[in-house]
């Protein structure tokens, strides 16, 4: 493999989430508006509890503190999207960790549902929310990796300027369709991993 490991992003690369948001909140467009509202709450900010924040945005947006209790209670309901499972069986044996944003607890109920991984780096665990560098930073030094040795799947914009400004090549599943960043660029960006293996030097 070209790559000693891969990092990923758990809540937009690996796992569908918009769907939970918005089913919780009763409508696709509240619910993206309220996941958009927690990522302008949270980006690049030292760490506050990550479930006061699902709290807030929801109050942002309009919508009562029963959906955000339902949103964190349902936290684990995450599942895959439908190309991740055949890509990670074709990692199987590949140093895999996770850098997410949100608290050890949800981190660890979310990272459950995408499949095993060495590490779940959280925001909680390193102080501050990604872009800063810390979880990255923490993820590698914790693994014992260089990052130019590492490729980052990330799964927002910010987060292919934070893994690149941190050393590490970056793949972009750009799943929404969001611009790119001006910040960092990715080695390659795909709508989904249907590039991955090829970028990681994985044939077949």
């Amino acid at each position: 493999m070209a790559y000693a490991a891969v990092g990923f992003d758990l809540l937009t690369a690996l796992l569908d989430t918009w769907s939970l948001w918005s089913e919780v909140a009763g409508d696709r467009a509240l619910g993206m508006r309220w996941h958009g509202a927690s990522q302008e709450l949270l980006r690049g900010k030292r760490y506050r509890p990550f479930e006061d924040i699902v709290r807030e945005s929801a109050r942002d947006v309009g919508l009562d503190a029963k959906r955000s209790a339902e949103l964190l209670r349902r936290w684990g309901e995450f599942e895959p999207w439908p190309d991740v499972p055949p890509v990670l069986e074709r990692l199987n044996g590949t140093r895999r960790f996770i850098v997410t944003n949100c608290s050890r607890k949800l981190g660890r109920l979310a990272a459950f549902r995408a499949g095993r991984f060495e590490l779940v780096m959280t925001a909680e665990e390193a102080g501050a929310y990604k872009p800063d560098p810390l979880p990255y930073r923490m993820a590698l030094e914790r693994l014992g990796l260089d990052p130019a040795e590492v490729l980052f799947v990330a799964g927002s914009a910010h987060d292919v300027g934070g893994a690149a400004r941190v050393g590490m090549d970056v793949y972009w599943a750009n799943r929404g369709g969001a611009s790119a960043p001006t910040d960092g660029t990715a080695v390659r960006e795909e709508p989904d991993f249907r590039g991955l293996l090829e970028t990681l030097g994985i044939s077949g």
